[in-house]
Formats: structure tokens, sequence, C-alpha cells
């Protein structure tokens, strides 16, 4: 309903969830007060076609749930199209029947990301907070100790300063042979959502990999991607939505090149089809404190077509854990403000999850998915609800 009829235009509330196997049921989402999840067929392996058959399966499952679905996340992209490697071609064309078959299925936008080998990279998924809830901690220290001393990346030493280099070196010489373990498997074994996952020689030999392809080249495949798929996803209405980098800088010598705003407005120049949007994730951008949050919604809305909220909380070191919905660096209400604005012009309602939650409560005794447990994204709806209503309330 638009504000002309009486109601403004709120965001559509959805959570993610990760299929039949993920610990959170659909009927626990829908309790949660979602109406939507955004979903992917985590089961088909990365670079094979998305069958219309599963898709309606999937949905089908979800609808008698009494949810819908009309986000996918996310839909891989093969490292062979981020390389632009002669077997680049047959991954595009199973990328462009995926998209028909999506949107034969009834989804409207369809995540995707461009990070080398990597998707989102923590390095401890179960930091404790003041309050005994356990949250997600990047540490450079830690990604330094690892990269140096266990994967023994050559060169790695290059990419760190002298005071990071000796703080790792004391960091691994520390860790006995559990944490040491733990360290590894927290940054390459695969996180939820995640694309790959590898051992340590089998990380080293994918970078090596990526060896020629530099920040200047990778930008130059995405563009090729969006090139190549971009006008099935218009004959189709589709929309394809660009995830920000976790954490938005270069890790392991990789580029990555969808960190900040510049990145972002140059891929829509130099891509400018309306199908090329963006998943705009407050969480993502927000651990580069010189990306202006707000400003970002403001100037890059008419692409946002899916929103990831949540905060971090930057640490002196250059550390950031993962805040309160409400709390840390990100400005939420000045976030929500801008986001209820862009749907007051433009008369959409765009679909929200809330990122990362605490693991916390009743869930500290489960098995979850890191990042994903129940309560505390719960805790991060509910937040994040009665903020939008609250700014409704007051623009009313």
């Amino acid at each position: 309903m638009t504000e002309e009829q009486g109601s403004p235009v709120l965001m559509t509330q959805t959570m993610r969830w990760f299929g039949p196997a993920d610990p959170v049921s659909l009927r626990d989402i829908r309790q949660a007060g979602a109406t939507e999840v955004v979903t992917a067929l985590h089961e088909v392996p990365n670079g094979a076609v998305w069958s219309l058959e599963a898709i309606r399966e999937r949905r089908a499952e979800i609808e008698r749930a009494g949810l819908g679905w009309t986000v996918v996340e996310s839909l891989p992209v093969h490292e062979d199209i981020k390389l632009g490697t002669p077997d680049c071609d047959r991954y595009l064309d199973a990328y462009r029947e995926s998209l028909r078959h999506l949107a034969a299925g009834g989804v409207k936008v369809v995540t995707y990301n461009f990070m080398p080998l990597l998707d989102w990279t923590r390095t401890d998924l179960a930091w404790a907070l003041p309050d005994g809830a356990l949250a997600l901690r990047f540490e450079p220290v830690a990604l330094a100790a690892y990269d140096m001393h266990i994967l023994r990346r050559p060169d790695a030493a290059r990419d760190y300063d002298d005071a990071l280099r000796a703080a790792a070196d004391q960091r691994f010489h520390e860790m006995d042979e559990e944490a040491r373990q733990r360290l590894e498997r927290t940054i390459i074994a695969g996180l939820p959502g995640s694309e790959e996952s590898f051992t340590s020689a089998e990380f080293l030999r994918a970078i090596n990999g990526y060896a020629d392809v530099g920040a200047d080249r990778l930008r130059e495949h995405h563009a090729a991607f969006l090139e190549a798929v971009c006008p099935v996803a218009e004959e189709v209405g589709l929309q394809l939505v660009v995830h920000p980098d976790d954490p938005p800088f270069p890790i392991f010598g990789l580029p990555r090149v969808v960190s900040t705003e510049a990145d972002v407005t140059a891929l829509f120049k130099r891509v400018p089809s309306a199908a090329n949007g963006l998943c705009f994730c407050s969480g993502s951008f927000g651990a580069r404190l010189d990306n202006d949050l707000p400003g970002m919604v403001e100037r890059l809305g008419d692409r946002i077509g899916f929103v990831h909220l949540r905060s971090v909380q930057h640490e002196p070191d250059g550390s950031f854990h993962e805040a309160a919905h409400l709390e840390g660096n990100a400005r939420m209400a000045q976030i929500v403000d801008a986001l209820f604005r862009l749907q007051r012009q433009s008369g959409r309602s765009l679909p929200m999850r809330p990122d990362h939650g605490h693991q916390m409560m009743d869930d500290l005794t489960k098995k979850t998915n890191p990042g994903y447990s129940l309560i505390g994204r719960m805790r991060g709806l509910a937040e994040l609800r009665g903020l939008e209503r609250g700014i409704a309330h007051a623009a009313a």
C-alpha cells in the first residue's frame, strides 16, 4: 500500500534460511515476524544449473509454511568467471539458464558476490561479549598469524607492517595446536552461505591461481560477467544485486573490488543496465570507517534491491566485531531513516533481513550456523522493525 492510500511503505521483513537442513525452521522464522525468507539451493554444486523443478519444490515448501520467497541469496559466480578462464563461457551459460528458471519460479532479486575464493571471513566465530552472548569477530593479528605461519603464503609478510608482523609472530607462538586448527577451520572451512571450503594446501594453490589477477583485471572480469548476464536478467524481469566484500579490503593478497561507494558507482557506470543493482549491507560496508552508510543509501538508492542491516563495533587495533543491531558504529537510525525516505519517494518496499545476530540465551546450548542462530536475529529484527515504525510514526 502506498502513502497515498493511507499507509507508509515499509521494508519487507525477511530472514535468511539455509534450506531443509537449517537448524532454524520456517516456523521459527514466521514466528519471529518475518513474512519472507531469502534462500538458495545450497545443495546444487557451484556452476551447475538450478532446475526449475527444484526451484518450484523449494517455493512450495516455503509457501506451505506461510512465507514468501522473492530474493535468492545467493546464486554463486564460479571462480572460472572471476578468473576469466577459457571455461568461463560454459559457466556463464549455466548462470543465464539458472536466471531464466528463477524468474519462471517467481523470484525477483538475485544476490551474488564477486569476492575471490573466500566469501565473508572472520577469525573468531564465538567471541564472548560482556553479557555472555557470542559474536563474530575479525582480528588482523589472527589473520596475519594464519597467513604467515599456518598457510605460509610466500611473501605474506610484505602485506603487514612491522608491528602487525611482530604481534602475529607472538600470537602464533602462544597458540597451542588446538587453537591453530580452530583458527584454520574458522577462516577456510566454509561459513554459512559461502561457496567454497578448503584445506590450507588447497587454499594456497587456489591463491596462486590469482597471481596474474589484480584489482583492475578483476574489475574487468566483473564487468564482463554483468555484460553477459544482465541482458537475460532484463529480459525475464530480474534484478541482480551484488553483495559488498566482507571484510571490504584485500586479504591474503587477493583483490577485492566491491568495497567502497566509489567501487559501486564505477561498476554502475561501466554496466548501466537497470538489472545491475546493489545489495546494501551496512555491516560489510561499515567495516570501513570511510564509508558513509546513510549517504550511500541516499546516493545509490535507485540501485538498491535488497538490504542487510547489522552493525559492527570497531576496536582500536583495527579489529571489529558484530555489535547489537542498533549499537556499534553503523548509525542505524540514520540508515533506516534514509531507507524509509527512499521507499517513500520510490513507492518500493525493499526486502530487508537482519544480518548476523549474536548467539545468546537458549541458542548457546544448541547447534547453530555461526551468525545465523535464531534468537539473536529475532532480537535484531524486532529492534529494526520498531525503529522503522517509529520513524514512520514521526514522519506521519
